[in-house]
């Protein structure tokens, strides 16, 4: 790239691709002399009008010294950035700072600038100007800038429009006939809405531009049957793609103009049309190749199927970042490669671009997996519950990311959200490039539809063909931080279907209590335990006997759906035998009867291998609305925001992983025509599954999930302490920073800088001799603690190496005197002197930045509980009041802080306005990387911190912060 610059080296950081509003991509980067020709170009192909907005009066060409200007710049007082397609132009932007009138000014004293843009017109309206001011913004800062001054004609709305949404404080004037605009650079809650909001619109829009093309080519669709490119080919026709569909292959004879039916060509820019996908299958060495020709046909997404890619080693690697280079400079968006394709079972859409050799039946489950062959799995799985009829567990769209080397999870669950078919959205994960979005996005999304992840590689190195920050962080704490999000984590794929199922069917639960019936008494017993184990809170099973007839189960479910002290209802059913036995269609059909009586509470049946009953309960030509279904009023909340168009109900039977879904016989139906053995309408599919535990582990996720919807309707907030100091604490850390790259504080700057937020240190003094001991403890005020606080004895009073409530100076001598003869001299042990703290349970809060999660807040007991035990909770900052109350309750040994076995109860709100402080600490500096407060003493009345240790850095990226930005390759 280019280099040199008047005063600073070429700034390669501020490179940056982008997603823009329509869902193509654009490079944005700074301007340097070598682009006097393009800045040229660009200029010619943009219309008088705009070129009077830009310099308010006729201005046809620039001159040699304009471009000279506008090209030469030192990075620092006088920056411009460029939006590029290619090696073209199509969006401009610079500023020079100015200082007292206006005047081109230098040096961070003067922290203003004007601001000034010029879009390609073939380009407004695409997000263009939006995505500048963005980076133009993030660089400004970067180099002491504060505010920005932009002078725009009346007549240019547009611009000013761009101006006025960014979200930013503003001050408007007029004079002259001239709109004065200035606005501070500091990012306010507003603005980073407004860029969540833009970049929400548009990754969704380019996903969707992959998901719902109006024409798609097949580029290496084989001239012989078989073959990964021909099955593609064959699977999209035979899906019934609405839109237009071709064959590419370079090795077709002259003349051939078919293939298999389909409009065959040897080039895509042979094609006289448009098209909007293309489904890459050739080998990896030719795929640069067709890129180039699909760039220039203007096609706008690809699906790459071809491996060879970074999962085949480091040259694959290097091959997959060339690949997507080359995709995103011409403005497409890539799904794979080495990936497993894309369905939308829409019927307006129908593509089937993927191996799965049938399409799936419509419905409003979306499933995206970063594995091919878990997601061949999970299509199977989603088939056969139900009995094989589809319709009751359909998709609406399926994703296989492949090496996921662009377009990713995170990208998907920007379309889903505001996805009107999609209610359950299922996710197969192996890594999560950005953890710190993912779980900003999850949570968005869990508040208005459930989002249920099982993770692989959870206990090693993710996939080779992924590229992804490591994170210091376990997986359990990794878990935790997910479920704070109001993601559903489960660990395997039959519970990721068991979920998805309930979820996509059901109502949520108002609460964890469990009604349960059946005819086997065992099986209610089972059931019972299962709830127990889950944390759900059973009634005592009824038992109906064997006898019971459907009449019978007909009449119990209706009183349990009545009964106002049940959240939800278990049905369990073996089979019966002998004359007069209820009949699987019968008892089906009293389930579902009553059931549809009450849609407000979930129901989940438990059978022992009834495959009768199985699929009578899911029996369904498809999951939207049966028609005729009762309407009105529907009090219990839906787990999506279309409650309206949903069944109260799935089924689930056990499955396998063989392969992709069979054909349904009710598959050549037209979509009004009802199967023989479908229930009637207006009646409900319930779900059902093999064993009690995978029922209830399913409810147990849609319980926690229900309470968590409704915990986020009140986030709570993050409190403001007036004895804050955050300047003085910014000083302090830019003080300290300035010795050095990363430091741990001493013990004397630990306490001053947690002073500032309120944070009080028990003071420790040395005592490297025993009169040092004594005079401390005069100092300090007796009693005292003597402590040893080498590495081994820190925090291990179960060694010995803490001697408390020594009550005068002859017991501390002795006390120092038994330390050194046990573990050595003073010089090893370290010791200390500490006045005695209130007696209490004593805890540890930690608070680290992970490079890839973020901040993380962290809570436990301290000494073998959290040490060897784990238990520890967590939180990401910053930290509301909510989430530190939950978060002092999460541990399992949390009954030791309020009162168990008799103790007295100790004070909780205490400990909980510690964490907040540390949780601003952290989050009002970055630059402090990692805080440990052990022990912190929690007594029946206040807390007491008796160790503490700081370390600062200069702070992390934060890509979640600045403008918007694709991946970098």
């Amino acid at each position: 790239m280019q280099t040199s610059s008047d005063r600073h080296e070429y700034p390669a950081h501020w490179e940056a691709d982008v997603v823009l509003r329509d869902g193509g991509t654009a490079r944005i980067r700074p301007i340097t002399a070598d682009d006097a020709e393009r800045l040229v170009s660009f200029y010619e192909q943009v219309s008088d009008e705009s070129k009077y907005y830009r310099f308010f009066a006729p201005y046809p060409r620039l001159s040699a010294k304009d471009v000279h200007r506008f090209t030469h710049h030192d990075f620092v007082d006088r920056v411009g950035l460029a939006a590029t397609v290619g090696d073209d132009f199509i969006g401009t932007v610079r500023y020079d700072r100015i200082g007292a009138g206006g005047r081109p000014a230098t040096g961070a004293e003067a922290d203003e600038a004007e601001v000034a843009f010029l879009v390609q017109d073939a380009h407004q309206g695409r997000g263009v100007a939006s995505a500048l001011l963005e980076h133009i913004a993030a660089v400004a800062r970067e180099r002491d800038i504060r505010r920005f001054a932009a002078e725009v004609l009346p007549a240019n709305t547009k611009m000013i429009k761009v101006f006025t949404d960014a979200g930013y404080t503003q001050k408007r004037s007029f004079e002259d006939g001239v709109v004065r605009l200035e606005f501070g650079l500091e990012p306010t809650d507003r603005s980073l809405a407004v860029q969540y909001a833009r970049e929400q619109r548009a990754e969704a829009r380019s996903v969707q531009r992959l998901l719902a093309p109006g024409a798609v080519a097949v580029i290496g669709a084989g001239r012989t049957p078989g073959g990964v490119g021909r099955s593609i080919l064959g699977n999209i026709r035979d899906g019934g793609f609405t839109g237009r569909l071709y064959a590419v292959n370079g090795a077709l004879p002259e003349g051939q103009k078919e293939l298999d039916g389909v409009p065959a060509f040897r080039s895509v820019r042979d094609i006289d049309a448009p098209v909007d996908v293309a489904v890459v299958a050739v080998p990896a060495e030719r795929v640069p190749e067709v890129v180039a020709e699909c760039g220039a046909h203007d096609v706008q997404g690809l699906v790459v199927v071809s491996a060879g890619y970074a999962e085949s080693g480091p040259e694959g690697r290097d091959r997959q970042r060339a690949l997507v280079r080359q995709a995103r400079s011409y403005g497409m968006r890539i799904i794979g490669p080495n990936s497993f394709g894309v369905i939308n079972t829409s019927p307006e859409v129908r593509l089937n671009a993927s191996l799965a050799p049938d399409m799936p039946r419509a419905g409003r489950i979306g499933l995206f997996a970063q594995s091919g062959a878990i997601g061949v799995a999970l299509l199977s799985r989603l088939h056969r519950r139900g009995g094989g009829v589809t319709g009751v567990t359909g998709l609406s769209t399926f994703v296989s990311s492949g090496n996921r080397a662009d377009v990713s999870g995170n990208d998907v669950l920007q379309y889903w959200y505001e996805d009107a078919d999609t209610d359950v959205a299922l996710m197969y994960l192996e890594s999560i490039g950005n953890p710190r979005k993912f779980t900003r996005l999850a949570r968005r999304t869990a508040a208005a539809k459930p989002l249920v992840v099982v993770q692989g590689a959870r206990h090693g190195a993710g996939p080779r063909g992924h590229a992804v920050r490591a994170t210091q962080l376990p997986h359990a704490t990794v878990s935790a931080l997910l479920r704070q999000a109001g993601v559903i984590r489960v660990d395997t794929i039959t519970d990721l279907v068991d979920a998805g199922l309930l979820l996509a069917r059901q109502p949520l639960p108002a609460g964890p209590r469990v009604a349960i019936l059946g005819n086997s008494e065992s099986l209610g017993l089972l059931t019972y335990d299962a709830c127990l184990a889950e944390g759900l809170r059973p009634h005592p099973p009824q038992d109906l006997t064997t006898a019971a007839s459907a009449a019978d189960f007909h009449a119990a479910l209706s009183r349990a759906l009545a009964d106002d002290s049940s959240d939800a209802v278990v049905v369990t059913a073996i089979p019966s035998v002998g004359e007069g036995s209820v009949g699987d269609a019968a008892l089906a059909e009293a389930l579902r009867s009553a059931a549809a009586e009450r849609p407000t509470k979930p129901v989940l049946v438990v059978h022992v291998e009834l495959g009768g009953l199985a699929e009578a309960l899911s029996a369904a030509t498809s999951t939207a609305p049966q028609p005729g279904a009762a309407s009105g009023p529907d009090p219990a909340p839906r787990t999506g925001e279309r409650a309206e168009a949903r069944a109260t109900a799935d089924e689930g039977a056990p499955a396998d992983d063989k392969g992709a879904p069979a054909p349904s016989p009710e598959d050549a139906r037209p979509d009004d025509a009802r199967p023989d053995d479908a229930p009637p309408e207006g009646t409900h599919p319930l779900p059902a599954y093999p064993a009690a535990e995978r029922a209830v582990r399913a409810l147990a996720q849609a319980v926690a999930y229900g309470q968590w919807r409704r915990d986020a309707a009140d986030p709570g907030k993050v409190p403001e302490y007036e004895d804050i100091d955050e300047r003085g604490a910014a000083t302090l850390i830019d003080g300290l920073l300035a010795r050095g790259q990363g430091l741990s504080l001493t013990t004397d700057a630990t306490c001053e800088l947690l002073a500032a937020y309120g944070v009080h240190v028990h003071r420790a003094l040395p005592a490297p001799t025993p009169d040092a001991a004594a005079e401390a403890a005069r100092a300090l005020g007796h009693p005292v603690a003597l402590k040893a606080t080498a590495p081994h004895l820190r925090h291990r009073a179960d060694l010995g190496g803490v001697r408390l409530d020594l009550a005068d100076e002859e017991q501390l001598r002795r006390a120092y005197a038994e330390l050194t003869e046990l573990f050595g001299s003073p010089e090893e042990l370290r010791p200390v002197v500490q006045r005695m703290a209130p007696r209490g349970v004593d805890t540890v809060v930690r608070a680290v930045i992970d490079p890839a999660a973020g901040a993380v807040l962290s809570f436990g007991l301290a000494g073998a509980a959290s040490q060897l035990l784990g238990d520890m909770a967590h939180r990401l900052i910053p930290v509301t009041d909510r989430d530190a109350t939950s978060l002092v309750r999460s541990i399992r040994t949390a009954p030791l802080l309020f009162g168990w076995r008799g103790s007295a109860p100790v004070d909780t709100p205490a400990l909980e306005e510690l964490m907040l402080r540390v949780s601003r600490l952290v989050h009002d500096h970055p630059e402090v990387v990692a805080v440990t407060l052990e022990p912190v003493v929690v007594a029946p009345h206040g807390v007491s911190v008796l160790g503490a240790s700081v370390r600062l850095a200069p702070p992390p990226a934060r890509d979640d912060l600045g403008p918007r930005t694709l991946p970098a390759y």
